[in-house]
């Protein structure tokens, strides 16, 4: 995996700092929101031409990186079900 996260930069002068593939201006939370927006990887290849297959993993690397390290808090609701919202 460190081999992807090479392909991944952060410079203060480049997106205000954000992490971007490296070489580009295209920010790693870009690539990632498309990807949960259901967008394929084609489909971002084909809007991002600078981009590779591998730009893209390496962005879901450093994704699987930073949770690792960081922790998002969500609301837990105990005691519903993915499929019936209806609290138990």
């Amino acid at each position: 995996m460190s081999s992807l996260l090479d392909r991944i930069a952060v410079d203060p002068d480049v997106c205000h700092g954000q992490p971007c593939v490296k070489g580009t201006r295209i920010m790693v939370w870009l690539v990632l929101d498309y990807l949960a927006n259901g967008d394929s990887v084609e489909d971002i290849l084909a809007a991002y031409p600078a981009l590779t297959r591998d730009d893209i993993r390496a962005c879901l690397a450093y994704a699987a990186e930073t949770a690792r390290e960081r922790v998002v808090s969500i609301d837990v609701h105990h005691g519903m079900s993915q499929d019936d919202p209806t609290p138990k």
